[in-house]
């Protein structure tokens, strides 16, 4: 197995736990105010780690970082939060399935990256697995998820931004390093949230800094968002977007389970047969892994 492949691997059984550990912290921090504090976390981390790591960038190279700040950290964020407080977690780690679609629908188009046959072969097993435990919370299918189609809506809208993030980045990623790219596009996200964070205190809405919420806001901004977007920035470097694309159909996975630990939800065909593809699709994705 490659390592980029091993990181990929890694990193997408981590994210999948952040869909519960954001549901409650969403119950004391306001979603705009979690995303801000996650940035500002998370830019506190690697910022002084990239000092060390001096690039000049072109003027091309840092209007595409300022879209990663603002789409893939402020957008991405605000938008997953949105989603989540409508919405529940299981159906927010199902629904980034929208990330590794657009992912492998615009690598080709945008960044002219091809899968091989057999990557593609293990992305479509990959995604139909993903679908088969999405069906039991895509809203509309069934009449006790239909009340939170509009937060099922939001984190479509936030996986799409996710795979934003990616397409914005690999071009970069091919010739700078992982951690300065990925230290600025943190940075820029702080402005793109900020209107945000002042609407919310215009409207009477503060943080309550419980125990449980500051756990939660420090696992968020240092595990999940600083670590997490540096791993996935590393990875870039090394395989083409649609490739890693492919690791996010993990998380459905991860989530599902988490429910069923967690949450007392209960474990479904489509979740057993999904889950079985899912890990399929992958292995056939890394055993043909570019050295």
């Amino acid at each position: 197995m490659a390592l980029a492949d091993l990181a990929l691997l890694l990193a997408n059984i981590v994210y999948g736990t952040s869909y519960v550990v954001t549901r409650v912290a969403l119950a004391d921090v306001p979603p705009a105010t979690l995303a801000l504090l996650r940035v500002l976390i998370a830019a506190a981390v690697l910022v002084p780690l990239s000092l060390r790591t001096r690039v000049r960038l072109s003027g091309r190279e840092h209007a595409r970082i300022v879209g990663m700040g603002v789409v893939g950290f402020a957008a991405a964020f605000a938008l997953g939060h949105w989603g989540l407080a409508r919405s529940t977690a299981t159906n927010a780690a199902l629904l980034i399935v929208a990330e590794p679609l657009g992912l492998i629908l615009l690598g080709p188009v945008v960044l002219r990256e091809h899968l091989r046959r057999s990557e593609a072969f293990g992305a479509g097993l990959a995604l139909i697995g993903a679908t088969l435990v999405v069906v039991n919370g895509i809203p509309g299918l069934t009449h006790a998820l239909l009340p939170r189609w509009r937060g099922d809506l939001l984190l479509v809208l936030s996986g799409l931004a996710y795979a934003a993030y990616s397409i914005l980045g690999r071009p970069i990623l091919k010739h700078r390093p992982a951690l300065p790219v990925t230290a600025l596009s943190a940075l820029w996200g702080v402005p793109g949230l900020v209107p945000l964070v002042t609407q919310e205190w215009l409207d009477g809405q503060r943080a309550a800094f419980t125990g449980s919420a500051v756990a939660g806001v420090l696992y968020l901004g240092v595990v999940i968002t600083a670590l997490g977007y540096l791993v996935w920035n590393w990875a870039l470097e090394r395989v083409p977007a649609a490739r890693a694309g492919i690791f996010v159909n993990l998380q459905p996975a991860v989530g599902a389970l988490l429910g069923v630990l967690l949450l007392g939800d209960a474990v479904s065909g489509f979740t057993v047969a999904g889950g079985a593809l899912i890990v399929l699709g992958l292995f056939l994705t890394m055993r043909h892994a570019r050295e």
